[in-house]
């Protein structure tokens, strides 16, 4: 099976946030597009080993590599430059290339420097025949000048080392809302003039130079989670430059950037839908579930409930907590290749609450809901060079509009709980708890969203999906000014890779401009609990 990138990041509670641009300010006015030969080409040369680890030797030749040097400010050249760390897979078809295709795998401070590497797991063969696929770290990510807030991986673990991901106790929120503010301190103190110009407004203006590096007169791009935000703020900023644009698991743009509360406490609900989803799912396929006997709904709030009062021993070892089930359900979700295990995890803990019927279980038999945190932890020498970057805040308290006072966040979080049982409060004690005290100036690109584009934006949305929920998709279609939708019947995190009939219209939109008839929804390849999915 062809497997779809990972397009969001799954940070410890499923989202992180941003932070509002000055109330009231005008937009600004947008730039004038760069354009081909005024612009320095990209400077092409052969890749690093380390770059292209588990790519044949053979194959080597196949890719490219560069640094291409961007403004710090784009509007203020004395602030000074960082380098953008490119990818090239070249096209198979070079006589009959179209030019390059761009790709982004959200995040935000996903890395999408190796995404050429995969590309054929989610892009049809004329794709790779016709463009060079082009992966790049945004500004601040992985190897395009990393934005740093701690200096040892031991102040980073410190800050962290309170903070869970769902705060339910008076100490426990106190403790998360602390370390935040402790964060935040760090990132005053040691990211630099850079903090001030991470938002996807800058990006975007770095993409465009990119764009115009690359050769092209105009800018093929796919956007997953994230990378739609990009992509729908370099359509309505360089709507003459944009050639063909596939955006693939929708963030609702004018809401995010304008009230992230809002955005964030629906974003609750999307989880809750795919949750509810996954249950419904469950129960109607039987046996190939763990978990369908009786009633999956009233299981799963049976376990949810009493984890919230305490963890669940588990009889060979090690225990459950609230916040091990939350992220690992969570993040389960996103891939519905793990329903199948989700569900035997569930069963197993849910005969841990009922004796007669127990099995022996340990925390390592329970890999969904028990894996590690994604929070970062360090078990090392003092003093330890810190390696990981912190552009997803940088990025998103850049954006998203937060209005509210961090001491708000125990009544917000008790709001949403109500309203989504299982994933409001991590929710809420995430972005919405990280960026009212984030500092660094906020120059977002707030709208319009409505520039008309020559060729319709393909945007593409699951019904199912937990992280951008499905209407976040149709939202997006409906506020960009030339747009097309295509839905599926899916659950999970995107969709690319996993659906032909999606896969084969993203195709002929990409290569030929050709849009597809308004109204289509496409189907999976494989059903969740389908056997041959379980066992690839």
């Amino acid at each position: 099976m062809r497997r779809q990138v990972l397009a969001g990041a799954v940070v410890v509670t499923f989202a992180v946030a941003g932070l509002p641009a000055t109330a009231g300010a005008a937009p600004a006015r947008a730039p004038e597009p760069a354009a081909v030969g005024a612009t320095a080409p990209i400077n092409w040369t052969a890749c690093p080993a380390s770059t292209l680890v588990g790519v044949p030797p053979a194959q080597h030749q196949n890719f490219s590599c560069a640094y291409h040097r961007v403004p710090i400010d784009h509007d203020n050249a004395a602030l000074g430059t960082i380098d953008i760390s490119l990818l090239r897979r070249h096209a198979r078809q070079p006589a009959a290339k179209i030019g390059s295709l761009f790709l982004n795998p959200g995040g935000p401070g996903g890395s999408g420097l190796r995404m050429p590497i995969s590309a054929d797991r989610f892009l049809e063969p004329e794709l790779l025949d016709r463009f060079d696929v082009v992966g790049f770290d945004p500004r601040g990510v992985g190897g395009s000048n990393p934005l740093r807030c701690f200096t040892t991986a031991e102040d980073q673990a410190e800050v962290f080392a309170k903070q869970v991901s769902v705060p339910i106790t008076r100490t426990e929120m106190s403790d998360s809302l602390a370390a935040y503010r402790d964060y935040a301190g760090f990132c005053d103190r040691n990211a630099g003039s850079l903090l001030d110009h991470m938002s996807t407004r800058d990006v975007v203006r770095d993409l465009d130079l990119l764009r115009a590096a690359a050769g092209d007169q105009k800018l093929t791009y796919i956007g997953f989670s994230y990378g739609t935000l990009i992509g729908a703020t370099y359509a309505n900023m360089f709507p003459k430059t944009t050639r063909a644009l596939v955006l693939d698991g929708n963030v609702d743009p004018k809401l995010r950037t304008s009230n992230g509360l809002q955005y964030d406490r629906e974003r609750a609900r999307g989880f809750e839908i795919s949750l509810g989803a996954f249950l419904a799912e469950c129960k109607e396929v039987g046996p190939k579930c763990a978990f369908s006997s009786g009633d999956p709904r009233q299981k799963f709030d049976e376990i949810r409930e009493h984890l919230r009062k305490q963890p669940i021993p588990l009889p060979a070892g090690g225990s459950l907590t609230i916040h091990q089930f939350t992220d690992g359900v969570g993040s389960a979700l996103y891939n519905f290749s793990e329903f199948p295990e989700l569900g035997e995890n569930l069963q197993a803990v849910y005969e841990v609450l009922h004796p007669p019927a127990a099995k022996v279980v340990a925390a390592a038999d329970l890999p969904t809901l028990t894996a590690p945190s994604t929070r970062n932890r360090y078990d090392v020498r003092p003093d330890t060079p810190y390696t990981a970057d912190d552009s997803y805040f940088a990025v998103n308290c850049s954006d998203k509009a937060f209005k509210h006072k961090q001491a708000k966040l125990p009544e917000i979080a008790a709001q949403w709980e109500k309203e989504s049982r299982t994933f409001g409060r991590s929710q809420a004690f995430a972005d919405a708890a990280a960026c009212p005290v984030w500092p660094g100036e906020k120059e977002p690109y707030t709208g319009p969203w409505n520039a008309r584009t020559e060729t319709p934006v393909l945007v593409v949305g699951n019904y199912y999906d937990p992280a951008t929920q499905y209407e976040f998709s149709r939202r997006m279609a409906d506020q960009l000014g030339n747009a097309r939708l295509v839905s599926v019947d899916a659950h999970g995190h995107c969709i690319l890779g996993d659906s032909q009939g999606v896969d084969d219209v993203a195709a002929d939109y990409l290569v030929d401009l050709k849009v597809p008839p308004p109204g289509l929804v496409f189907q999976p390849d494989v059903a969740p609990f389908d056997p041959v999915l379980a066992a690839s």
